[in-house]
């Protein structure tokens, strides 16, 4: 295919794009981006990109010349693994909402194919930050997962970033955790790592403070009146180490577990 040079291109933001082609003003994009540019009778396009966006694809809508002249449908395969992810974040007792700037018609098919608890369609990329700060301010924890420059602020407001490592570098900066395979199944393993090391870690400070919480009253004299035991600087000494060693036997059990 012969494709021919575009004069006068631009873009807007979450609209479409538009250029000048072999001499014919061409536009791509959402129907409130073609009426915005005066482009009028898109109704029946709007029928027959319906029937589309209820299948879960994106319509784009075209115009030439001032006049509508069809649809443009572009799918975005849903991964295999995708269903079996959000299966695990379901058992984790997590809650998954979609992010998208898709017609709520594609989205909400996407998601009931998904399993998906909610929704937000035709969400601006700005509004993708404001919709998380809104949860936060509700008191709930919010993670987000996104590869597009557009997620970098949502990346950036939620408690816990995750970028994919197939997605754009300025995601993988803003977010706190990257998915080198861009699986989703990573965020469920990431989650169960994150719970059994906070667990570890709260056992560690228990096996750390225990040996002190009992050896230094008994070291003080507490039993000596009553029992006539003080404690030995030997035994004291072994004590120490032994707390150093539940410490680092009981970190060392992260390897075991299973993700």
């Amino acid at each position: 295919m012969a494709l021919d040079a575009v004069k006068e291109f631009r873009s807007v933001t979450a609209g479409g794009v538009a250029g000048i082609v072999s001499g014919r003003q061409v536009m791509i994009g959402k129907p409130a981006f073609l009426r915005a540019e005066k482009i009028e009778r898109l109704e029946p396009l709007e029928v027959m990109a319906g029937k589309l966006q209820e299948e879960g694809k994106t319509a784009m809508f075209v115009a030439v010349d001032g006049q509508p002249v069809g649809v443009i449908a572009v799918a975005d395969p849903i991964k295999d693994t995708t269903a079996q992810a959000i299966r695990e974040l379901h058992a984790l007792g997590l809650c998954v909402a979609m992010l998208t700037g898709d017609n709520r018609r594609t989205a909400a098919a996407v998601a009931k194919k998904l399993g998906i608890d909610a929704v937000e369609a035709e969400v601006e990329p700005t509004d993708r930050a404001n919709y998380i700060k809104q949860r936060r301010s509700d008191g709930e924890h919010v993670a987000m997962a996104g590869d597009g420059i557009n997620d970098a602020p949502a990346l950036s407001e939620a408690d816990v970033g995750i970028a994919m490592g197939t997605g754009t570098d300025i995601a993988m900066q803003s977010a706190g955790i990257t998915l080198v395979k861009g699986d989703l199944r990573g965020i469920a393993k990431a989650i169960r790592l994150s719970r059994a090391t906070l667990r570890n870690i709260r056992q560690n400070l228990f096996f750390a403070f225990i040996y002190n919480a009992l050896g230094i009253p008994v070291a003080a004299g507490l039993l000596y009146p009553f029992f006539g035991v003080l404690l030995s600087p030997i035994i004291a000494g072994a004590a120490m180490s032994l707390s150093s060693v539940s410490v680092i036997a009981n970190a060392l059990r992260l390897r075991n577990v299973r993700l």
